[in-house]
């Protein structure tokens, strides 16, 4: 096999075993809507938010919940809870995904 170029596009599947073909891809920072809102990337990214969001909520908020003694300002940071994570794993996902100019 020597002297021929190894191509890893032609063996590695792209994030989420979707073809690397299919699966879009962004040089230019107004081309990152397309690669976030590519529905199998928005599913694993927004399944993985809930998930962690869950967990880190109830570590954090859930005993002031239960209490009822939980204010807006709660009920807020909730919602960034759930947030952070989301980003997060965008972030990942448009690591993986730039193409080179």
């Amino acid at each position: 096999m020597e002297g021929v170029p190894f191509d890893a596009r032609a063996v590695t599947p792209s994030i989420l075993g979707w073809p690397a073909a299919a699966a879009p891809t962004w040089t230019r920072w107004h081309e990152i809507g397309r690669v976030i809102c590519y529905p199998p990337y928005l599913k694993k990214t927004l399944r993985l938010a809930f998930v962690v969001g869950s967990v880190l909520f109830a570590l954090n908020h859930l005993d002031e919940v239960m209490r009822g003694h939980a204010t807006l300002g709660v009920w807020v940071k909730g919602a960034v809870t759930y947030l952070i994570p989301f980003c997060v794993s965008n972030f990942g996902v448009l690591v993986a995904t730039r193409r080179e100019s």
